[in-house]
């Protein structure tokens, strides 16, 4: 009886992105050159910001981290996606499957509030900028980072504990390229309706209240600038259109995921190599093909 309650699953088995083995070989190529491209363009941003003393400010110190937090993210489940194109038999441990899910939710729910961070950190720079250096000073930067940290962790362990405990005693295969926890509860032996229901929730809450919060702060801010002058408009449009592009490369996708009442499982695994694989690299193409700033400290790192 004390088996039974148990998982008897030691590892779950990947589906993957398709089910041809000459499409997989033919997608190792891109997805590895993405996969570089993102460890590249991410790390480079963070060191470049280290070590241009012209970079050190708030808002380059939050860009930073995002990097950081995207380069991550996509370590979490894109080297496992490039190996496993050469693999016929794509297994994970129940280990890794939690850690992948752990590690998602972190660094995920850590970058929803990280963006939230750097719409406040806009909002005062363009609607108070002469208390821009009194609010926003390096300890309140450090705490509001620490902060996003400490909600992604909280909120990675609150999906993780739902699901730890669950019995998983076959089938065991996930149809996808990664451990994603509305797939993976599926798998278990009992009924988890009403618990997918409240995992959703938890997801969705976090990542819509997070969406709603950068969609009125950024309308705040173009709006109060525009009161002021046309000018100040077009600048604040400028400098904010990096950050609004980002949210809603980001937060589309996972909204979509946890809200939408239909899956289909082409549509889930675009959405899902959309917010891990891509996302992370165009957060950095973005920021430093309209940045202007980044693009002297390239030059200067390069002369």
């Amino acid at each position: 009886m004390e088996e039974t309650n148990q998982s008897a699953v030691s590892e779950f088995i990947f589906q993957g992105l398709c089910n041809s083995r000459k499409l997989q070989t033919l997608l190792l190529l891109p997805f590895s050159i993405l996969y570089l491209m993102t460890v590249v363009g991410n790390l480079l941003v963070v060191l470049l910001i280290i070590n241009d003393h012209r970079l050190h400010s708030p808002m380059y110190f939050l860009l930073a981290n995002l990097s950081f937090v995207d380069f991550c993210l996509s370590s979490v489940t894109t080297p496992k996606l490039i190996t496993d194109f050469l693999k016929d038999n794509k297994t994970i441990s129940f280990g890794g499957c939690m850690s992948q899910i752990l590690c998602v939710h972190f660094f995920g729910g850590g970058e929803m509030v990280l963006l939230v961070t750097m719409a406040y950190d806009r909002y005062v720079a363009i609607c108070k900028p002469l208390h821009y250096s009194s609010i926003m000073n390096r300890q309140k930067c450090i705490g509001l980072v620490l902060i996003s940290w400490i909600i992604g962790f909280l909120h990675a362990m609150s999906q993780l504990a739902m699901i730890l405990d669950l019995p998983f005693c076959g089938p065991k295969v996930v149809d996808s390229f990664f451990c994603d926890i509305p797939l993976v509860i599926k798998l278990a032996c009992m009924d988890t309706q009403t618990l997918g229901i409240v995992i959703n929730a938890d997801s969705g809450v976090l990542a819509t209240t997070c969406f709603i919060l950068l969609m009125i702060s950024y309308t705040y801010i173009l709006l109060s600038v525009r009161l002021h002058s046309k000018d100040g408009a077009s600048k604040a449009l400028s400098t904010c259109t990096s950050h609004i592009t980002v949210v809603v490369l980001f937060f589309g996708p996972c909204i979509f995921i946890y809200l939408w009442p239909l899956s289909i499982t082409w549509v889930d695994k675009f959405l899902a190599v959309f917010y891990t694989v891509i996302t992370p690299l165009l957060n950095p193409a973005i920021y430093t093909l309209r940045n202007q700033e980044i693009k002297n400290a390239m030059k200067r790192l390069t002369n």
